[in-house]
């Protein structure tokens, strides 16, 4: 059968029906959530999770905002995602220019310890990470969460950063240092602006990743008002009584900064996935 024939009119409505069949299962816990999140909690006593509304409401998202505590919560993300971004970029970005375009002794084994960094399950990390703040005296403060993102996501970064710093033409850089350029300078005004599409791609990845983490948020933090919105969110279930409303309600409104980003860096976000695929 030849190709034009393959995807003739049939196949090609066949692919269309199950492609949208595949959309809507993927769809199906965010839409269980959004129902979810607009009921009200005897409504879900008696008719159980799946089933449509009797009652429609929004009172549980002014709950989950105010009783929630998601005024407070939610800032915190931010202070620590921002920063943690911030500098997991910056330094990423750095130690994958050097590991990209010098050569010195030791740079396979070097990316090789930041490749096998990556590597590492959380839980062998939980007890170290944790004595080490606290004998650093970080235990308990935005900035240790910080710095342990920061330090945990660079190996990834760097990996990532490397591949494609490896792709740009020397003869670029090279023009730059005969016209007097730093290493710095070339840095900042050339390879940072074609690096661009992988930036952006690793900057929604990781502000999802940093932005959502609760392991750790319950790990290293322990006063209330510190708390992240994903632990912040877990005190709202109780020992005996759970008002799922507010928790889904909350979740949701969690959910705003990420799509967000990824509506407005999409464009990069596409084309860093699909770098290297078309010459």
């Amino acid at each position: 059968m030849s190709t034009a024939k393959f995807f003739s009119s049939p196949w090609r409505t066949l692919g269309f029906f199950l492609l949208i069949l595949i959309t809507l299962i993927w769809l199906l816990p965010f839409l269980t959530a959004l129902l979810t999140s607009v009921r009200t909690n005897d409504d879900i006593l008696t008719q159980g999770f799946i089933a449509i509304p009797k009652e429609w409401t929004l009172q549980n998202f002014v709950t989950a905002w105010n009783r929630g505590g998601l005024h407070k919560y939610l800032p915190n993300s931010f202070i620590i995602t921002i920063p943690a971004l911030f500098a997991t970029l910056l330094l990423s970005s750095l130690s994958a220019y050097a590991l990209a375009r010098f050569k010195f002794p030791g740079n396979r084994l070097l990316f090789f310890l930041y490749v096998g960094g990556t590597m590492l399950p959380f839980q062998v990390l939980l007890l170290p990470v944790f004595r080490l703040t606290d004998a650093l005296g970080l235990y308990d403060t935005h900035l240790g969460l910080i710095l342990f993102h920061t330090a945990f996501q660079l190996g990834f970064c760097t990996f990532l950063l490397r591949n494609y710093m490896r792709t740009v033409p020397g003869e670029i850089l090279e023009a730059a240092r005969i016209d007097g350029c730093g290493e710095f300078r070339i840095w900042a005004q050339i390879m940072m602006p074609l690096t661009l599409p992988a930036l952006a791609a690793l900057a929604t990845l990781e502000f999802t990743w940093i932005f959502n983490d609760y392991l750790w948020a319950i790990v290293l933090l322990r006063t209330d008002a510190l708390k992240p919105v994903t632990a912040g969110l877990a005190t709202l279930q109780g020992q005996y009584v759970t008002d799922w409303t507010v928790i889904v309600a909350g979740a949701l409104i969690a959910t705003v900064p990420t799509v967000l980003l990824f509506i407005f860096l999409q464009r990069y976000f596409i084309e860093g996935l699909t770098l290297g695929a078309t010459k």
